[in-house]
């Protein structure tokens, strides 16, 4: 766009996928319209501003524009903190569908990404400056294009579940079956088959929870949900791995791929992940929808 100026200020244009990321980072101010995103009204206020900045820097396809129509790089805020442990690592990448991808910090300095952002080598050290990361962890298929490149980078071991390990081949750890696996002190692996076959959900502290495409929070029903309009391997898989799963998780804060974070008390969670399981059981197959889902 150059420095091409946009009558009317922050505008968002028609590349936008609809993947939500600008939403979720600027709720009030983006919304949805005819299957895309739209700026609903302009900033009043700093914080406004940087709202837009982050939803801006986030975008994976570069679709939000500020009035002067080029992004301030010293405006970015990732990564950005969501307390004092995890920070959402921004710049999300076409190549995962625009997911959202977290680094978790551990007591000893030491950091883990799960899932990732779009690939450059300036960003990955601005990840890494937060301290040494060890692990880069997948939570299936979908989110794995940049991993092999952030785990040389760093040095770090790339993690997948053997059932989706055809899109990570050469992961250096593989998950397998359906118990739960310790990866590191506090952090657990629980396998979870349904949205693709090998899908997994990493539980750090018992309190937070990195969901992939599994579970997200919706802010159109106020709970958490399954993206059962998008399913590639099998409701009834995702049933049974939450059947055989929810009751053992504990967790604060839900951190998905897609879809928006909540952070409720560990007991709310507990019991809105029961409620989950009743209703994943009654589900059952239907064409996949991008469009039904309840954002």
């Amino acid at each position: 766009m150059g420095d091409e100026r946009f009558e009317g200020g922050w505008r968002v244009d028609e590349r936008c996928t609809n993947c939500d990321v600008a939403r979720q980072l600027a709720p009030g101010l983006i919304g949805e319209a005819d299957g895309r995103s739209v700026v609903l009204r302009q900033p009043r206020g700093q914080d406004e501003v940087q709202r837009f900045h982050a939803a801006a820097h986030a975008c994976p396809t570069r679709s939000i524009h500020p009035p002067a129509g080029r992004l301030d790089p010293a405006l970015d805020p990732f990564p950005m903190a969501l307390d004092d442990t995890v920070h959402l690592c921004g710049h999300n990448s076409t190549q995962t569908a625009g997911a959202n991808s977290y680094l978790l910090s551990r007591p000893d300095g030491t950091t883990m990404m799960i899932d990732t952002p779009r690939w450059s080598a300036p960003l990955a050290a601005r990840y890494e400056a937060l301290g040494p990361v060890t692990d880069v962890l997948l939570t299936h298929r979908d989110h794995a294009a940049h991993g092999r490149r952030y785990a040389d980078r760093f040095g770090a071991r790339l993690w997948i579940h053997e059932g989706d390990l055809d899109a990570a081949p050469d992961a250096d750890r593989v998950l397998r079956g359906t118990d739960p696996a310790r990866i590191a002190e506090g952090v657990v692996a629980h396998p979870l088959p349904g949205h693709t076959r090998g899908s997994v959900l990493y539980v750090a502290d018992e309190r937070y929870c990195f969901s992939g495409d599994s579970l997200y929070w919706s802010r159109t029903t106020q709970d958490i949900e399954v993206v059962d309009n998008v399913i590639w391997y099998s409701i009834e898989e995702l049933a049974a791995s939450l059947t055989r799963t929810a009751a053992s998780l504990r967790f604060e804060w839900l951190l998905p791929g897609h879809g928006d974070r909540r952070h409720l008390p560990a007991d709310d969670m507990a019991r809105r992940m029961r409620r989950l399981t009743s209703y994943v059981q009654q589900l059952r197959p239907r064409p996949v929808d991008f469009t039904a889902t309840r954002w």
